[in-house]
């Protein structure tokens, strides 16, 4: 079945039970973000609108991307599972993606399947305490906010970077690789607007993808 019948028919699943927006707001700035969107202008999607704050931008932006790929692993988590078992399979060529908290004094060898299961739960954590995303629009996000982000977009990138690298013929096969690309296209753009992943190293995983799209994002900067 291709990606499009599957989405018709409600058959799509995804690795985490969709998130939805902790304030009338976020749902709000969500919405504008799907209007944006389908002028084609990915550039003017990622922009901060006018009057709005910043962190409450953030704050939507990172829930709609949090079940955008979702939905996307959940189309590949039955092979990764069943391919990649061992500690350090299933991983871009060149790269090993070990799991670890701030806390913790040994980063785990993980298969990438497990990785990705780890940053999942991990970012739905985030999501969930209202000391990071405040469900009253009466609270204040913390002072380091934007740091939270960052480690959280840093995480969701080395899952697009699995995604393309290990799974992209299950998007090929289902007519979904359109889907997947302009998933990641906005993904990036957002995390170029507001510079995000700050670190060239973790980008190198798809060096010629971002390259090209940093053009592109250039090219659409406004007059």
């Amino acid at each position: 079945m291709k990606f499009k019948e599957m989405v018709k028919r409600g058959e799509n699943k995804t690795l985490k039970p969709v998130k939805s927006h902790g304030t009338l707001k976020r749902s709000t700035l969500s919405k504008l973000t799907k209007r944006t969107l389908g002028s084609g202008n990915l550039r003017a999607a990622v922009a901060l609108p006018a009057n709005e704050d910043v962190d409450e931008w953030m704050a939507a932006n990172t829930v709609d991307f949090f079940n955008e790929i979702s939905l996307l692993y959940g189309l590949v988590v039955d092979e990764a599972k069943e391919q990649f078992t061992q500690p350090g399979e299933g991983f871009p060529p060149g790269f090993e993606y070990r799991w670890g908290e701030s806390n913790s004094k040994k980063p785990l060898r993980v298969s990438s399947p497990e990785y990705v299961d780890y940053v999942m739960t991990w970012v739905e954590d985030q999501l969930d305490n209202e000391a990071i995303f405040p469900v009253l629009e009466s609270e204040d996000f913390p002072e380091n906010f934007v740091d939270y982000i960052k480690d959280i977009y840093k995480r969701l990138f080395r899952i697009f970077a699995i995604l393309y690298h290990r799974h992209f013929h299950v998007f090929e096969e289902l007519e979904a690789q359109a889907h997947l690309n302009t998933c990641f296209k906005h993904f990036l753009f957002f995390c170029l607007e507001f510079d995000l992943i700050d670190d060239e190293k973790e980008l190198q995983v798809l060096k010629g993808p971002v390259a090209r799209l940093k053009e592109e994002y250039e090219e659409q900067a406004p007059a």
